[in-house]
Order: structure tokens, then C-alpha cells, then sequence
């Protein structure tokens, strides 16, 4: 597997991201991820196949426990009302679905939080599996409806938020508006 030293860092230090960089005109990878189902409280799988026919951004943050990652996911909540129809915005994190649905209730965040707790697989499919402290890299991905990689951000450092209108941007594209 494809080790991307120095690519990514939090403050001074350089980090080890393994996998490969995804790049637009690209096949989605598959991916297999966990959230808390709210009516039952039973934890539930979501796959990119689940969500087909629509524009998926995929927000991938370190840890909801990080400022910047909340500020993040908050900012990347505002923008739900500007989504065309069709479209959806996922927040992906190492953190478990318990701690992420009593983050999102607390927050009032109703878009999708999904866990990658077994997050490696992703980390490794999407090229962002951070070797120092085994979480996700912050990125952003824009998916098109064909399950094509349409955008793609890999924020270089942790500390900084993505470009959300170019984001945005590509979501509205990829849906024709």
C-alpha cells in the first residue's frame, strides 16, 4: 500500500497518509461504514450503493472530539439548504456512531454522520489513512450520481478548513444545476 510521507501535516509535524490519492474521473471506492439508527438505537451499515443515483459529498474529518472538525461539519450543515435535490452531504470520522449521534443531537446537525470505527479499509480505499494516530485525514469528496469522482480535497494541513465553495460547486455541476 502507498505510503504519502509529509503530504499532511498538524502543526509541525509531517504525517504518514497511506493509500492512494483519488483523483476526478475515478470510480468511487465501495465503502461499508456505521451509524447509530436513532428510532431503535441499533447500529446500522450504509454503502455507497445505498445512496445511488444521488450526489454525495463526503466530508472526512479526524474526530468530531477536534475543534476544527466540529467547526467543519457545522459549516458543511449551513450548506444543506443550499444542496440541489438529489444531493447529500456526509460527515465520515473514526468516531464511534454513539458518540457521533450525541455529538450531532447536541449540535442540532441533521446531516448524515457515518463511523468508520474499522475506518482503516476507508482510510486505505479513499488515501487517507493516517499512519500517526489511526484516524482519517481531512478531505473532501464530491461523488456523482454514476458513482464518479467528480472533486476531490485533500486538506494538506489539519489545521485549515477545505475550500467549501469549489466544493459546492462541483455538487451543484454534477447534479446540472
Amino acid at each position: 500500500m502507498e505510503e504519502r510521507i509529509g503530504e499532511v501535516f498538524a502543526h509541525n509535524e509531517r504525517l504518514t497518509v497511506i493509500g492512494r490519492r483519488l483523483h476526478p474521473g475515478e470510480a468511487a471506492p465501495d465503502f461499508c461504514l456505521d451509524y447509530l439508527d436513532l428510532a431503535d438505537h441499533a447500529v446500522r451499515t450504509v454503502d455507497l450503493a445505498d445512496s445511488a443515483g444521488m450526489v454525495r459529498l463526503l466530508n472526512v474529518v479526524n474526530s468530531l472530539n477536534r475543534p476544527v472538525c466540529q467547526r467543519v461539519t457545522q459549516r458543511w450543515e449551513s450548506f444543506c439548504s443550499k444542496l440541489p435535490p438529489q444531493a447529500c452531504i456526509y460527515t465520515i470520522s473514526v468516531d464511534s456512531p454513539q458518540m457521533q449521534a450525541r455529538w450531532q443531537e447536541r449540535e442540532g446537525v441533521l446531516h448524515q454522520l457515518l463511523s468508520a470505527p474499522r475506518g482503516e479499509q476507508f482510510g486505505l480505499n479513499y488515501g487517507v489513512w493516517l499512519k500517526e494516530g489511526h484516524q482519517l485525514a481531512r478531505a473532501v469528496f464530491v461523488i456523482d450520481r454514476c458513482n464518479c469522482i467528480v472533486y476531490v480535497e485533500y486538506v494538506t494541513d489539519q489545521s485549515h478548513e477545505p475550500d467549501y465553495e469549489a466544493a459546492m460547486e462541483a455538487v451543484h455541476q454534477a447534479a446540472g444545476y
